[in-house]
């Protein structure tokens, strides 16, 4: 069964879309600790990133490197926090956080409650700085 992330992808879910090439798909998260929260995944369904080839790794690695410098333009930060738990979805993901402390990527605390609008200007600013 495809995961969420798939379907997403595969336009059956709407998303927030930043980029995608080939490989990979970058999108709004929709409960972000930060405005500009997004997600990189590879359109490979694989669970865990380190199963990933290495072609297909590496290659994520750079598309999300490109994505976070087009936050960093749009979202005022310090930089762009990383993350990879990878228990939420079986399918791997990368989080790209504007953060201006450590404490920014800390997942316990409460997301924002973006409207429609707020979610589309973001995107739109980030995808402006590609």
């Amino acid at each position: 069964m495809a995961t969420i992330f798939t379907k997403i992808i595969n336009g059956e879910i709407p998303s927030y879309k930043i980029a995608e090439d080939e490989h990979c798909y970058a999108f709004l998260d929709i409960f972000p600790l930060a405005k500009g929260h997004t997600l990189v995944v590879p359109k490979m369904e694989v669970d865990y990133i380190f199963d990933l080839p290495n072609d297909i790794y590496a290659h994520l690695n750079l598309f999300a490197k490109n994505v976070s410098h087009a936050i960093e333009k749009a979202v005022p930060c310090e930089r762009i926090g990383t993350a990879v738990i990878g228990l939420e979805v079986p399918h791997t993901h990368i989080h790209l956080i504007p953060i201006n402390s450590v404490d920014d990527i800390n997942f316990s605390r409460p997301k924002l409650k973006l409207s429609e609008v707020e979610f589309e200007e973001i995107a739109t600013q980030i995808k402006n700085n590609l």
